[in-house]
C-alpha cells in the first residue's frame, strides 16, 4: 500500500499516549540527558507554523540522545499565568482559569499532532495552585533571606538579627537599601518590633520600596520595559508613563557580580551573553559626595531645604554627610572638570533643591519626561533638554560651586540618580554644556575640545589642582585618596543592572503570601500554602484605583489585609525546570535525590529576546536556590540554542487603479504590473499555492471581490510576495493543523528543519513542502515492491549500499551534534536516491536507515520498523548505528570513458590497477566495443584516477 501518512501518524500518537512510550526513569543505569523548551504561553490563537521550529529541533535532538543510550528528560508544560487571559476576561466577563484551560486543550491537540517526544506525565502549568504554591514558597524564602556579602551567599534573616542583638549593625557587609541606621546591639534590643522589621526589610532579598515604575493606566498595571514601545504598551498600544510607586521588588542585584562570572562557565550563543554583560553592566569607579550650597552662600543651602535632605543618605558603615548628593563615577580623575551636576526628574532631592523661580520649568520638565520610558532615555543620545533647579552643590575638591540641574538622560534607577558633569570628557555632557552656556574646562593637556568631549586617558593633568602634571593611573587613585581621607568619597563597584519589580496590579498571577499589621509585611504560615486566587466580581481595579484582589470578600490572614497585588508574569517562569523533575511532589518542589539525578538542563531551546528577562531571573533564582542547598549547580542551563524566527511569506495581489486613481475590481497578475497602475493588497496566503491565486477561492474569500476581473498571464493569475512578521493582519499566517492534514506531521518536521540553519530566521514558503513529501515517499517506497506489497530481501548488502547507509549514519551523527538538521535532510534525501538507484531492499540497510531517520520523521519510521519485524514502541531505544569507516574507503573509481573526447559512459574500475591493465579492461567491456564498432584505435590514453580517452 502506498505512503498513508494520516492513518500511519495517528495510529502511532496514541500508541506513545497509551503506552507513554517517553516517560524518563528518575533512577537509572544509564547517562541522564535534560532537553527543555522555553514552555509557551497558550494564547488563544494556538500555533502557527512558526512556534513549532524550536520544539521541532529540541525533539530531533532527544530522540537523537535515546537512541544514544541516554536516560532523557523531555518535558513539556505552560506558562498559564499573564495579561491576554485577563484581558479577555475584562472583556467578557469570563474567568480566566476557562480560556486558559481551553487554549491549552488546543495547544496539547496541536502540539500531539506534530509527534513530540514529550513526558506528558510530567506537565506543569504555572497557574495551577500546585504548581504555584512552591513560586510563593521561594518568595518566602526570599523574604527570609539576606546576602552576606563576605560569604558571597545569601543566607537566612535570623542570623542577621542575631548579629544585631549581639554586636548591634557593626561588621556588616550585605546587599542591602543605602539609608539603612547604624546602632548598638542595646540600641537594637529597645526598638520596637515594627521599627525592626523595618530595618529588617531593608536588607531582605525580597521587600517593598517606592520605586518609579512604567505605569500603563488603561492596563491597570505595571509593565516591565520590554514590555513598553515608544511611550506605549506593547500589548494594546496604550499611554505608559513613569509614576512613583510602593513595589515588591527582587535584590537581583546582590547576585550582579556572580551572573557576570556566571556567563564565562556555559554554552551559550555570544551575543546573548553579551547583552547581559550589558545589561548587568559592571563598572569600578568612586562614589563622590557634593555637598548643597545654596543661590546666595557657599554653605549647605537654607533651613526648609536642609531639613527635607538632612535624611537622604545612610551608608552602610554611617555618618553619610548631611545635605550632600551622592553620585557615582567612573573618571575620578576628572572631577576637577566637574562643572555642573545633574539628577534624574525621579531622584528625591528635586522638590526640595527647586526654588520658587524655578518651579514652574521644573514641573514641566517633569511631566514631560514621565511620557517617555526608561529605554527611550538612553537611546536618545541626540536631543538636548533639561532644567536648572535653582540651587548649587559645591566640587569636594576645590570647593568650586556649580549648578544643579535635571535631564531625562539620568536615570533614578541607575547608580545614584545623579551624575556629575565633565562637559571636556563626555559627549552627553558637552552638548548640555554648549546648549545652555554652561563652562566646559579642559583637564588633560593633550585634550581637543573644540568640537566635541574628549575621552582620553593619555597625557598629564591640567587645571587639576594636586593632580596636574600627574597619568590617569596616579590621578585615579590620588582623587580617591583624598575622597576617603577628607570623607567625601570612596572606591566603589558598581552595576547597570537594578532591582527586579515585582508585581503586578493584575487579578491573573501568583498571589504574594504576605499580609500587612500595623503597615508592615508579614509572611503567612507556610502551612497555608497554596494561598490561593480569590474569587472577584469583575477583573478591573477597584474604583478608588486598588487592584482587582481588593474586590475579593473575606479575603484576610486572620482579619489582617492580604497584599494586593500579584506576582509578575516571570515568577512561574524562573524555577519551573526544577519541578518537571519531580511534578507530583506535594512536600517540596522538587525532591534532593530528583535534583541530585537531574542536576541541570543539558540542552535549553528558546528565544533571544528572552535574554535579559527571563533568562536572567532564572540564573538569580538557581543561584539563591543553591545558597540555601535546594539545588546543587550554580547555573541552570549547561547549553542554549536560540532559535531563529520563521517569518511569514505574504502574497501580494495588485489591484487596477482608473485614471482619476480609484482603485478597481480588477486584478493584474504579478508579471504584467509594470504596464499598469496598481496598488498591491495582502491576500490570504492559504489560498494561494506556488504562488499562483485560487481565483475562486479569492472571490468567495470576501464579499467586495465576488465579482473580480484578472488580467493573467499564460492563463494564472501569479502573486507578488513580501516576507514580513506572520501575522494575520498580513494574512500569511499558516497553521501547522493544515500542513498536518495536507502532508502529514513528518514532512512538516523535516521541512521546517530544511528551511535552514535554525539559529537563522527564514521565510516561511510553502512552494518546497511538496518535495519533502516527495521525499518520505520515496523512502517508503523502498520497503516495497512495485504493488506495494512490502518486500525486502536479506541478502548480504552490496559495497556500494553500504557505503550509502554509513555516509547518512556519519553525516547525521555528526549534523545533529553541532545543531545542523537542515543539512541533515539534504542528506537523507541523497542517500534515498542513492538506494533507489541502487534498488536496495535490503532489510540490514534500510533496517539501519529507519533508526537514523527516526528521530526527524518518526511516524513513517515506527511503522516501517514494526513491518521490519520488530516489536512495536522499540525504536525510539533502538541503539543508533555504529558508525564503521572501512565502507567509505574508495578501491574502485568509476572512469569516465570518452571517444575522441566525448564521454559515452562510466566503468567501476578497481584503483590498484594499472594503466595497462586498465586499457585491457575497458577495450574488453562490451558497451565500449559497440561503441568502436570493431574499429582499432589509434591511441588509448589513460589517466590514473581520472579518466580514459580512446582515439580512433
Amino acid at each position: 500500500m502506498d505512503y498513508q501518512f494520516k492513518d500511519i501518524e495517528k495510529k502511532w500518537q496514541q500508541f506513545w499516549a497509551d503506552h507513554q512510550t517517553f516517560k524518563a526513569e528518575d533512577k537509572s543505569s544509564k547517562p541522564k540527558y535534560y532537553v527543555l523548551d522555553m514552555f509557551p504561553y497558550p494564547s488563544g490563537a494556538g500555533l502557527h507554523v512558526g512556534h513549532p521550529l524550536g520544539y521541532i529541533a529540541s525533539d530531533i535532538f532527544a530522540r537523537y540522545k535515546r537512541l544514544k543510550g541516554f536516560n532523557v528528560l523531555h518535558p513539556m508544560g505552560y506558562d498559564s499565568f499573564g495579561l491576554p487571559a485577563e484581558q479577555y476576561a475584562i472583556q467578557t466577563g469570563q474567568h480566566p482559569a476557562i480560556t486558559t484551560e481551553t487554549n491549552i486543550a488546543t495547544y496539547r491537540r496541536q502540539l500531539d499532532q506534530i509527534g513530540f517526544s514529550f513526558d506528558w506525565s510530567r506537565e506543569v502549568r504555572t497557574s495551577s495552585p500546585g504548581y504555584y504554591k512552591w513560586t510563593q514558597w521561594i518568595f518566602m524564602e526570599l523574604f527570609n533571606s539576606w546576602y552576606n556579602k563576605d560569604a558571597d551567599k545569601a543566607e537566612n534573616i535570623d542570623k542577621l538579627v542575631k548579629h544585631f542583638e549581639q554586636h548591634g549593625s557593626a561588621g556588616i557587609n550585605a546587599v542591602c537599601d543605602d539609608e539603612i541606621l547604624s546602632f548598638t546591639a542595646d540600641e537594637w534590643k529597645i526598638k520596637t518590633h515594627n521599627e525592626q522589621q523595618a530595618e529588617l526589610l531593608k536588607y531582605r532579598l525580597t521587600y517593598l520600596r517606592e520605586s518609579t515604575v512604567n505605569w500603563c493606566p488603561a492596563l491597570g498595571t505595571v509593565l516591565a520595559n520590554d514590555e513598553v514601545k515608544d511611550g506605549f504598551s506593547e500589548r494594546g498600544g496604550f499611554p505608559v508613563e513613569q509614576k512613583k510607586m510602593q513595589q515588591w521588588s527582587m535584590r537581583i542585584t546582590a547576585y550582579a557580580d556572580r551572573l557576570l562570572k556566571g556567563l564565562d562557565t556555559i554554552d551559550w550563543p555570544e551575543p546573548l551573553k553579551e547583552m547581559q554583560r550589558n545589561w548587568i553592566g559592571k563598572s569600578v569607579g568612586a562614589s563622590v559626595k557634593f555637598r548643597i550650597s545654596s543661590p546666595t552662600q557657599p554653605s549647605p543651602v537654607g533651613r526648609a531645604l536642609e531639613v527635607s535632605v538632612s535624611e537622604v543618605k545612610v551608608s552602610p558603615t554611617g555618618g553619610d554627610l548631611e545635605g550632600a548628593i551622592e553620585v557615582f563615577t567612573t573618571r575620578a580623575d576628572t572631577i576637577f572638570g566637574t562643572t555642573f551636576l545633574v539628577l534624574a526628574p525621579e531622584h528625591e532631592l528635586v522638590e526640595a533643591l527647586t526654588t520658587p523661580e524655578q518651579q514652574k520649568s521644573i514641573n514641566n520638565y517633569i511631566a514631560k519626561a514621565k511620557k517617555k520610558s526608561e529605554l527611550e532615555r538612553m537611546a536618545d543620545a541626540k536631543t538636548v533638554s533639561g532644567a536648572f533647579t535653582g540651587s548649587f552643590a559645591l566640587n569636594p575638591v576645590n570647593g568650586e560651586k556649580i549648578q544643579i540641574w535635571i535631564a531625562d538622560y539620568v536615570l533614578a534607577g541607575y547608580g545614584t540618580g545623579a551624575v556629575m558633569a565633565v562637559p571636556s570628557g563626555d559627549q552627553r555632557d558637552y552638548l548640555f554644556a554648549k546648549h545652555y552656556n554652561l563652562p566646559i574646562i579642559p583637564i588633560i593637556d593633550i585634550q581637543n575640545i573644540e568640537k566635541e568631549a574628549d575621552p582620553t586617558k593619555e597625557g598629564r593633568y591640567i587645571n587639576s589642582g594636586f593632580i596636574n602634571g600627574l597619568t590617569y593611573k596616579e590621578a585615579t587613585a590620588a582623587v580617591i585618596a583624598k575622597l576617603e581621607e577628607t570623607g567625601m568619597g570612596k572606591a566603589k563597584v558598581n552595576f547597570r543592572m537594578r532591582d527586579a519589580i515585582f508585581g503586578r496590579q493584575r487579578y491573573w498571577g501568583e498571589p504574594v503570601p504576605v499580609y500587612f499589621k500595623d503597615g508592615r509585611p508579614y509572611l503567612i504560615d507556610e502551612k497555608d500554602l497554596p494561598l490561593v486566587l480569590p474569587e472577584v466580581d469583575k477583573y478591573l481595579p477597584t474604583e478608588s484605583g486598588e487592584p482587582p484582589l481588593a474586590r475579593a470578600t473575606d479575603w484576610n490572614y486572620n482579619g489582617l489585609p492580604y497584599e494586593h497585588s500579584t506576582m509578575p508574569g516571570w515568577a512561574g517562569s524562573s524555577w519551573y525546570w526544577f519541578r518537571y523533575m519531580d511534578t507530583d511532589n506535594d512536600t517540596e518542589f522538587a525532591s534532593k535525590q530528583a535534583v541530585e539525578y537531574w542536576k541541570d538542563v543539558d540542552l535549553y531551546i528558546g528565544g533571544s529576546e528572552h535574554a535579559t528577562g527571563h533568562l536572567l531571573y532564572s540564573r538569580f533564582w538557581n543561584k539563591f536556590l543553591k545558597d540555601i542547598g535546594k539545588v546543587f549547580e550554580e547555573e541552570p542551563f549547561k547549553k542554549l540554542i536560540n532559535q531563529g524566527m520563521i517569518q511569514g511569506r505574504s502574497s501580494i495581489v495588485y489591484r487596477l487603479i482608473d485614471e482619476i486613481g480609484r482603485g478597481t475590481n480588477t486584478f493584474v497578475s504579478a508579471g504584467l504590473i509594470k504596464d499598469y497602475n496598481t496598488s498591491p493588497i495582502h491576500v490570504d496566503v492559504n489560498i494561494v499555492e506556488n504562488d499562483v491565486l485560487d481565483i475562486n477561492k479569492f472571490k468567495a474569500w470576501r464579499p467586495e471581490f465576488e465579482n473580480a476581473e484578472f488580467i493573467l498571464e499564460k492563463g494564472k493569475y501569479v502573486c507578488g510576495f513580501e516576507v514580513e512578521k506572520m501575522s494575520k493582519r498580513y494574512y500569511n499566517v499558516v497553521n501547522p493543523d493544515d500542513i498536518a492534514t495536507r502532508y502529514g506531521a513528518d514532512t512538516l518536521r523535516m521541512y521546517e528543519m530544511f528551511l535552514g540553519p535554525l539559529e537563522q530566521s527564514k521565510p516561511w514558503n510553502t512552494n518546497g513542502i511538496e518535495g519533502v513529501f516527495k521525499f518520505l515517499r520515496k523512502f517508503w517506497r523502498l520497503f516495497h515492491n512495485d504493488a506495494w506489497v512490502f518486500s525486502l530481501s536479506n541478502d548480504q548488502p552490496t559495497k556500494a549500499e553500504l557505503k550509502s547507509l554509513h555516509k547518512i549514519i556519519r553525516k547525521v551523527e555528526e549534523d545533529v551534534e553541532r545543531f545542523s538538521f537542515n543539512t541533515s535532510v539534504s542528506s537523507f534525501m541523497i542517500a534515498v536516491n542513492e538506494l533507489t538507484d541502487l534498488k536496495c531492499n535490503n532489510k540490514a540497510i534500510l533496517q539501519d536507515l529507519v533508526v537514523v531517520l527516526s528521530p526527524y520523521a518518526p511516524h513513517i519510521c515506527e511503522e516501517l520498523w514494526t513491518q521490519l519485524g520488530n516489536e512495536a514502541g522499540t525504536l525510539s531505544y533502538a541503539p543508533y548505528p555504529k558508525f564503521n569507516p572501512a565502507y567509505l574507503i574508495e578501491d574502485e573509481f568509476a572512469y569516465p570513458v570518452s571517444i575522441n573526447g566525448k564521454t559515452k559512459l562510466n566503468l567501476n574500475i578497481s584503483l590498484s590497477l594499472e594503466p595497462s591493465a586498465i586499457e585491457a579492461f575497458v577495450l574488453a567491456n562490451a558497451d565500449v566495443q559497440k561503441y568502436l564498432d570493431h574499429k582499432t584505435p589509434k591511441k588509448v590514453i589513460v589517466v590514473k584516477g581520472r579518466i580514459v580517452n580512446i582515439v580512433l
